[in-house]
């Protein structure tokens, strides 16, 4: 099996393929000024792009990690998640409470995906 990696530097890639299943990075919001639901929307809109150029998309999610910066904000999160997450498709998930690298990030999400079967 092959594995290739996308858009990538010294540190990481911010994609992984290996098989028929898609490994993203985890994202993180590009506006840190926005509140928890914006910034979510922000990562949500960041993970279909990577994923329609893995050539999958969140219809095909497996699984979803996500930390958020302060639970007290958690339904915001959700709000945007259950939004955007495919109905009828949601992929296992996990969710915790988590210091992130930038103090003005509120959440991060990583996903993996499959590839649609041709």
């Amino acid at each position: 099996m092959s594995l290739t990696h996308h858009d990538s530097n010294a540190r990481m890639s911010q994609i992984a393929i290996h098989g028929g299943t898609v490994y993203l990075a985890g994202q993180v919001p590009s506006d840190a000024s926005a509140d928890m639901r914006g910034q979510t929307e922000q990562v949500l809109g960041r993970i279909d792009d990577l994923l329609e150029r893995a050539g999958t998309s969140r219809a095909y999610l497996v699984s979803a990690q996500i930390w958020v910066s302060d639970m007290a904000e958690f339904d915001d999160m959700n709000a945007a998640w259950d939004a955007w997450v495919t109905p009828g498709r949601p992929p296992v998930r996990a969710a915790v409470e988590a210091q992130l690298a930038k103090p003005e990030w509120k959440v991060e999400i990583m996903v993996v995906a499959a590839l649609p079967e041709e």
